[in-house]
């Protein structure tokens, strides 16, 4: 009886690389069911202020301008001139379009300008500049 009571038990120990296994396909299970916004090729920083709400239209027309002026409808570079007849044939289907113009915050106030006239003098009225 002696024999039974000198007998050591082991140690317990926990073993960890099946809960690593665990954790591995909880992350990729999570980085594969996440849902990722819209991006957008062009890289503009964008100045921020105070009163900025919401910058969420449905159907909208998107345009782009970086810092050095380059005009970009969507996300194809356009001049004035090519933006000017594209908007004249949108305005001709209706005027409720809203544009939401995103502007680098170095980028000229002149070339703002224009892309908001051009706007304006096709009937389209609904002018959004994008902050962050």
């Amino acid at each position: 009886m002696s024999s039974l009571l000198t007998r050591k038990r082991p140690k317990p120990t926990i073993n960890v690389v099946p809960l690593m296994d665990v954790l591995t396909i909880l992350i990729f299970f999570f980085l594969v069911s996440m849902q990722f916004k819209e991006m957008t090729t062009l890289n503009l920083t964008l100045p921020s202020i105070e009163s900025a709400g919401k910058n969420e239209f449905p159907d909208k027309i998107q345009i782009s301008i970086d810092e050095e002026g380059v005009i970009y409808l969507e996300t194809q570079p356009v001049d004035v001139e090519e933006l000017k007849a594209v908007i004249s044939q949108l305005s001709d289907l209706s005027n409720d379009i809203p544009v939401l113009i995103r502007a680098h915050k170095l980028t000229p106030l002149e070339t703002v300008t224009d892309v908001m006239d051009a706007c304006r003098l096709n009937g389209l009225s609904k002018i959004r500049l994008q902050s962050r």
